[in-house]
């Protein structure tokens, strides 16, 4: 009788813990279809949950603004960002990097790309730039790292050119929409990364095959993980080492990550990786000011000037 009692009591004190779990709403970008993110991370979701003994749910948005958005009225509390959107996160969401991804490969990064179909007579970014006129162009989601920050400063601010008055026709989607819409012949050029190639030749092999590759970015750092600054120190601590011990030695917890994106875990990080890719941003809001013919030459000095002095904080 007492031990049925004192079991009776312990399933109570675990249904109480249950149901006052801390609620953690982990925020995933919209790379691709929604379908196809949770079937990759939602084991890691369940996992978290298990080994942190919080309710952890995720989170899905139309696009990367909403994640942002999300974690500025704490509707979201941890999130998977790219380095463009965890700089947004980290400005105006009180957000802070906590976590790198890392690739089972070892390498430190993962690369920009424009795309064409296999059969289209562009062959070089040089193609891309004299016959802008004649092409429409898919873009990345304005918070994109690789569909958006890197290409729009590498191969337009550079080129002083601006995409919206280079191309036809100019529509912006995610990684995956973009790839599918050059498969198909529905834009001529788009941008994606390594990362959504890789997914697309494992899913749709044949969508793949129709796709080749006309420009690769300078290596970009692999994407942050955020925390909201304002959780508790203690639920804290919780998250940052499952994600620190995750897949370390676990065989299941490995074929998690891989599928996820070819990752071989997570180590610990901080705002300081943002630093190159916030001077991405500058140098192209730089190029773009300078290349503005409507702006009175005092003006132009001083937000010239302004930009300088954002930089040299940077060093």
């Amino acid at each position: 009788m007492i031990k049925q009692t004192l079991a009776a009591v312990s399933l109570g004190l675990t249904l109480a813990a249950a149901a006052h779990a801390q609620q953690i709403n982990f925020g995933i970008i919209s790379t691709e279809a929604t379908q196809n993110l949770k079937a990759d991370w939602q084991p890691l979701i369940d996992d978290m949950a298990k080994q942190t003994g919080l309710k952890v749910t995720a989170f899905f948005a139309p696009d990367y603004a909403g994640i942002i958005e999300g974690m500025r009225f704490n509707k979201v509390q941890v999130a998977w960002l790219g380095n463009k959107s965890a700089m947004e996160a980290v400005d105006r969401a009180n957000g802070e990097v906590f976590a790198q991804m890392v690739n089972a490969d070892g390498t430190q990064g993962y690369y920009s790309h424009l795309i064409v179909h296999k059969d289209s007579p562009i062959q070089s970014l040089d193609d891309v730039l004299k016959n802008g006129k004649n092409l429409s162009f898919g873009n990345g989601d304005p918070n994109s790292t690789s569909g958006f920050l890197v290409p729009g400063f590498y191969v337009f601010a550079k080129n002083k050119i601006d995409p919206k008055v280079h191309f036809k026709v100019v529509r912006s989607a995610n990684h995956e929409t973009n790839a599918l819409a050059v498969a198909n012949k529905q834009v001529d050029v788009a941008t994606n990364n390594s990362e959504n190639l890789g997914k697309i030749k494992e899913r749709q092999p044949e969508k793949f095959k129709d796709i080749r590759v006309v420009w690769t970015s300078p290596l970009i750092p692999l994407d942050p993980m955020v925390i909201h600054k304002d959780l508790p120190a203690e639920t804290k601590e919780k998250i940052k080492n499952f994600f620190y011990n995750y897949a370390k030695t676990d065989a299941r917890e490995k074929e998690i990550v891989m599928k996820i994106s070819k990752l071989s875990g997570f180590k610990p990080s901080t705002n300081a990786q943002l630093i190159p890719i916030r001077e991405l941003d500058l140098f192209s809001k730089r190029n773009k000011i300078e290349a503005d013919t409507t702006l009175a030459a005092n003006d132009k000095a001083a937000r010239l000037a302004d930009i300088d002095k954002q930089l040299a904080a940077l060093q």
